[in-house]
């Protein structure tokens, strides 16, 4: 005659390791060749990714723009010479077409270079002066002290 437990049966719960995360002793798992291949940029992204950061564009622009779009912290752990790269070519191209103007005449472009390469600065004066421009006057400085910070007011 078969007896008839009252207790249900329980399920063999997986031991947690040092970790937290569960260990699985029948080989369960994370397996060998599972999940996302790993990432690797072609000649084509490349060369797009430098175009687009010489644009100016912002990283997280550049990085939905790339496939179908990529995390950011992807972008800059496979393009970050692109990103340099792209950036400093497009300044090296506008500053030789700047010095160029500049050295044709452009009275805009010796400006701007003048202020910008060699730290020049328009300066103002500003003087304040009395009545009709004589000296101002002073008849009475005094210092009053509204409040300490350091003490309590009285209620």
């Amino acid at each position: 005659m078969a007896r008839n437990n009252s207790k249900t049966e329980e399920k063999p719960t997986p031991k947690k390791n040092k970790n937290g995360g569960a260990r699985f002793p029948n080989g369960g798992g994370p397996q060998p060749g599972a999940g996302r291949p790993a990432f690797e940029p072609t000649d084509a992204e490349r060369k797009q990714v430098e175009a687009l950061s010489g644009y100016g564009l912002p990283i997280d622009q550049i990085a939905v723009l790339v496939r179908d779009g990529i995390h950011v912290d992807t972008l800059r752990a496979h393009f970050a010479n692109e990103l340099i790269s792209g950036k400093a070519k497009a300044n090296g191209q506008i500053g030789q077409t700047l010095f160029q103007k500049a050295m044709g005449g452009d009275t805009t472009a010796m400006i701007w270079w003048s202020k910008t390469q060699m730290r020049w600065a328009e300066t103002q004066k500003h003087e304040v002066t009395g009545a009709d421009g004589g000296a101002l006057e002073f008849t009475r400085i005094e210092r009053t002290i509204i409040k300490k910070l350091d003490e309590k007011q009285p209620d």
